[in-house]
């Protein structure tokens, strides 16, 4: 069996796979979070000035997070964390869902240098930590290098050391059911991984990440001048399931990606086969100018944006199409808002939101594995018929319902979005082979929570809902 026919057979049971815990896997940007990770601009690195026009975005940013979920600040040393802070305080930012840690950088961009959290064979919670190199030696990294052994040690995960392979985050996109999408320039470009085979990386990345199905592009040519090397998140994300989020088939020869990758990646088909759904989002109308006039010279991109539980953050550029892309994002997270979050000057710098968060997972999984093998087998005849919940979002009262075994002892459990349980239903046999449930969640602050049916003692598939009072 070759290795194209083990990736096919990992992409047809990925979703059992995630069940049963064979292998660990990365979930996709879409599912709970118990938080996000930033790294906060300093001077240390590139001086006064680099800094001060960036803490306005990451004000911004910290601002719209904390009313979705826990935010982990990364400051160079106690005297930046008491500027932060005081920076925060005066814009207003409760501090009570901020956790500061103290960790020297080169730079901010954590999607590429931070820890890649995943769930274990057991389905806890852990960080791996992937090489980085300054994209490809091309800037200081040292001190970034140790940001992931700074985040598993905060958030109390064990960190496996794969500093083999020089992976950064913002060079993969990776869906629900673990299809990755990636451009070869990012990854296997000389400068990081001299040597290293496609074959070779994806055996790691299988073993690693979980991906079960690859979809490549080429990426970037000669002649591009991006330090990335062309990383995907700048112009093809994944959306809800089913979903790629990117630009127009002109919008990308303006971003300089190959004809021959466009092709490729509108004719990309998931873990079945079957075609993606395709959003797409604008350029700017104009060239971006920084909030101190400088004129970049070129437009910019709104598919860089980064999805919390209950927000998400877009790319902003002072920009007619701001607008624009702002709305078209909405209509395709309608139970999130989505925040503008001003990127200009970041964006002369290289990068825009996603490539400056990065998310820690739920304490809890999506799937959680059933552990009663006795039963597993009437389990699973109730499991082909996901619970149905509704309304979502929910404003007090949420109805559950599920065919079960006939006279099945049902109970509900809700999780929040850090694996803490926040209700529980009584114990109610269902005789009729129907489970029908209405819970009251008054009591439930907003946010995104997971709601898990055990029949006869069985955990079933935990499933995704919002409260928003």
């Amino acid at each position: 069996m070759n290795f194209r026919t083990i990736t096919l057979c990992l992409a047809v049971s990925l979703a059992a796979t995630t069940m049963n815990a064979q292998f660990q896997y990365m979930p996709d940007e879409n599912a709970p979070h118990e938080g996000t990770w930033l790294t906060w601009p300093h001077h240390y690195t590139y001086g006064t000035a680099y800094r001060n026009r960036l803490d306005a975005t990451w004000v911004a940013m910290t601002a719209a997070l904390v009313q979705s979920e826990k935010v982990h600040i990364i400051a160079y040393n106690s005297t930046e964390r008491t500027r932060i802070k005081n920076k925060l305080i005066a814009a207003g930012v409760p501090l009570a869902n901020i956790n500061f840690v103290l960790r020297q950088s080169n730079d901010v961009w954590v999607r590429d240098n931070g820890a890649v959290f995943v769930y274990s064979a057991t389905n806890t919670l852990k960080a791996t930590d992937w090489g980085f190199n300054g994209w490809g030696f091309d800037t200081p990294y040292t001190k970034d290098n140790t940001v992931p052994t700074a985040m598993a040690a905060a958030a109390g995960v064990p960190l496996q050391n794969l500093n083999n392979i020089v992976l950064e985050g913002g060079a993969i996109e990776v869906d629900q059911d673990g299809v990755m999408l990636a451009t070869r320039s990012a990854i296997l470009e000389p400068d990081r991984n001299y040597g290293l085979s496609q074959a070779q990386l994806q055996n790691s990345l299988v073993a690693n990440l979980g991906i079960a199905k690859f979809i490549w592009l080429n990426g970037a040519s000669g002649g591009n001048d991006d330090i990335t090397d062309m990383h995907i998140d700048g112009f093809a994300r994944f959306g809800p399931a089913g979903t790629i989020v990117t630009m127009s088939p002109s919008s990308l020869a303006y971003w300089q990606v190959p004809a021959g990758d466009i092709t490729t990646l509108y004719n990309a088909t998931d873990i079945n086969n079957a075609p993606y759904d395709f959003v797409q989002l604008p350029l700017t109308a104009n060239n971006v100018v920084t909030t101190y006039g400088q004129n970049l010279g070129y437009k910019g991109s709104y598919v860089n944006f980064y999805v919390a539980n209950t927000r998400v953050l877009m790319p902003s550029y002072n920009d007619p199409n701001d607008n624009v892309a702002q709305a078209t994002l909405q209509g395709l997270y309608p139970s999130r808002t989505v925040v503008k979050i001003d990127c200009r000057n970041l964006y002369a710098n290289g990068g825009m939101v996603h490539c400056v968060t990065q998310q820690q997972p739920a304490a809890v999984p999506m799937f959680v594995p059933t552990t009663n093998a006795k039963s597993r087998e009437v389990f699973e005849e109730a499991e082909s018929q996901s619970a149905k919940l509704f309304p979502s979002p929910c404003d007090q009262f949420m109805t559950i319902q599920t065919t079960v075994p006939t006279n099945a002892t049902c109970q509900v459990e809700v999780f929040d979005a850090t694996g803490k349980l926040m209700l529980t239903g009584g114990q109610q046999q269902a005789p009729e082979g129907m489970f029908n449930t209405t819970m009251d969640l008054a009591t439930l602050p907003n946010g995104v929570y997971l709601c898990i049916v055990s029949i006869n003692g069985d955990r079933g598939s935990a499933q995704r809902f919002v409260v928003a009072h």
